[in-house]
């Protein structure tokens, strides 16, 4: 774990110095999630699901459907009713 100093900017910006951006293999663009509370503000990099890891969230969500009794249709049914109840 890397341990470093930086500031925050008038326009609220703050750097992640370099050593620590390459050891945790940060790129520009890259998105946080923030969460303060006290003193402490935590970062944390949202960091989407590799295809396998997906994969395995929709077979589970799929067996977990199944086990509910839901049926393609019945997704198909709701997403309208929700559709048209929005406009």
């Amino acid at each position: 774990m890397g341990y470093a100093t930086t500031k925050l900017s008038s326009k609220g910006q703050v750097v992640i110095p370099e050593d620590i951006r390459d050891s945790l293999n940060l790129k520009e663009g890259d998105q946080f999630v923030v969460i303060g509370k006290g003193d402490t503000v935590i970062l944390k990099a949202i960091t989407p699901p590799s295809m396998d890891q997906f994969d395995a969230l929709l077979a589970s969500a799929e067996t977990q459907a199944k086990k509910a009794g839901l049926k393609k249709t019945d997704v198909k049914a709701a997403i309208s009713k929700v559709r048209k109840s929005s406009r």
